[in-house]
């Protein structure tokens, strides 16, 4: 027998909201740090009353999470992994997130929301500044809890990595014009670096119920892993607002420095709380992308996102499922080198050995591209991915052509058919030389007779 309530919720996906279910008590999604998710009274009220929820709103927290089924909004649901990833990160230069509450008790709109102020007047003053902004710059909600890291009215600032404390509503156009505008400082409070890498998971449940069920136990398992691994201090996660993408839920956006010590907005899609420690290993541990989740980055267009992944698979020679590395370009002194490679150094194949923890090859082909001083990563990725279309076919394949898995360094060695074709050469040389050699001869016996 059909749920009616279950059949009106698949009509409407606004219907999930806070307390309005007759036959069912609302309660928080289940996660082991649960209390995150709670409503907690210390965040309601606040000097400035920027926090209050005046005339009631969400306080009520959340929706049931019984009513939601995971084979239809989890990971198990019938279009997990089913779109591409890559190119669906809409363009942006800066990312502004204020700590404000919790997913409980976020409104679908929270930007818009009639009683939460200092979000509602933070995203109209940057809506209404946007034309006088350098940077594109993107608005996100993430959780705020008095007494710890993450305050409510804390403002955290990325690529910029730095944080500003205790923003109420009476400051927001200040903020904005002196911060956004003006890029300078915001005088009432003065900022603080940020260290480490900064992760965000959305778990928006009331704007989507995928959101809502994938993202908090993500945030578990990241938890989880952290504290096993010892990283509290060196990497943090939250739980953030709606960032666009509903279907590639779990959706996650890692903060954090490359090789270069720049700070990029890495986004994945369809993670899964396995996917955790892929994660952590791969692209905070080792400063590669996850390319099979890798959905985009800040700073680059739709279409640069898509030649970036091109490029690493192309010097890498691997497949959507391979782990990529995240600088696939170098630069050194104005040159763009980027070394392909055919095995992995780590599985022992290939000509390339490692040794006191350098690499060396017995091969280096090499593909250059001159760029000047003020070139940076993107335009080289741009440069790059225009220069290798009109490279042969034989090198794109045997670039391609290896099998191997993690991030390699690994000299491409000549293929057999180039090493036959080399020796028949000189074999066909060889006899051509005996043939003129005994013509000659001929010719001077019949002229001595």
């Amino acid at each position: 027998m059909s749920n009616p309530l279950l059949a009106s919720i698949r009509e409407d996906p606004l219907l999930l909201l806070s307390g309005h279910h007759p036959s069912s008590s609302s309660s928080p999604i289940a996660v082991s740090d649960a209390d995150s998710y709670l409503l907690d009274p210390s965040q309601i009220g606040s000097a400035s009353g920027s926090f209050q929820n005046d005339g009631g709103g969400f306080l009520g927290g959340g929706y049931d999470a019984a009513l939601i089924s995971e084979s239809e909004y989890g990971f198990a649901r019938p279009d997990f992994r089913q779109a591409p990833l890559v190119g669906t990160v809409e363009p942006y230069e800066r990312h502004v997130f204020l700590c404000y509450k919790n997913p409980q008790v976020w409104p679908p709109r929270i930007e818009a929301a009639e009683f939460d102020r200092l979000p509602r007047l933070l995203a109209a003053a940057l809506s209404a500044r946007k034309p006088n902004m350098k940077r594109q710059t993107r608005l996100t909600i993430c959780e705020g809890r008095d007494g710890t890291e993450t305050s409510n009215g804390d403002v955290l600032i990325f690529p910029d990595m730095i944080r500003y404390r205790r923003l109420t509503h009476f400051d927001v156009e200040t903020f904005v014009e002196e911060v956004l505008v003006k890029d300078g400082e915001w005088l009432p409070g003065s900022p603080e670096s940020l260290r480490g890498w900064y992760i965000f998971v959305c778990c928006h449940g009331t704007r989507d119920r995928r959101c809502g069920v994938c993202g908090p136990s993500i945030i578990s398992k990241f938890k989880n892993e952290i504290e096993n691994r010892c990283l509290q201090g060196k990497v943090s996660v939250s739980p953030c607002s709606h960032i666009g993408g509903h279907k590639y839920a779990g959706n996650v956006i890692i903060f954090g420095p490359n090789s270069n010590k720049e700070v990029i907005g890495h986004w994945y899609g369809y993670v899964m709380p396995e996917d955790v420690p892929l994660l952590l290993d791969q692209h905070i541990g080792r400063g590669e992308v996850v390319d099979f989740l890798w959905r985009g980055q800040m700073g680059l267009s739709e279409e640069e996102q898509k030649q970036s992944q091109e490029l690493r698979y192309l010097v890498n020679g691997g497949t959507h499922t391979d782990t990529i590395t995240m600088d696939s370009t170098q630069e050194n002194e104005g040159i763009v080198t980027v070394s392909t490679c055919g095995a992995s150094q780590f599985d022992g194949t290939g000509c390339c050995q490692t040794n006191g923890g350098d690499s060396s090859c017995c091969q280096n082909p090499v593909l250059q591209e001159k760029s000047g001083p003020d070139q940076d990563s993107e335009e080289a990725v741009l440069n790059f991915a225009a220069e290798k279309k009109r490279r042969s076919k034989k090198q794109v394949l045997r670039n391609n052509g290896a099998k191997r898995r993690g991030p390699s360094k690994v000299c491409s060695m000549p293929t057999w058919y180039e090493s036959w074709e080399r020796e028949d050469t000189y074999a066909a040389l060889a006899v051509l030389g005996a043939a003129v050699t005994v013509a000659f001869t001929y010719k001077f016996y019949k002229q001595m007779s």
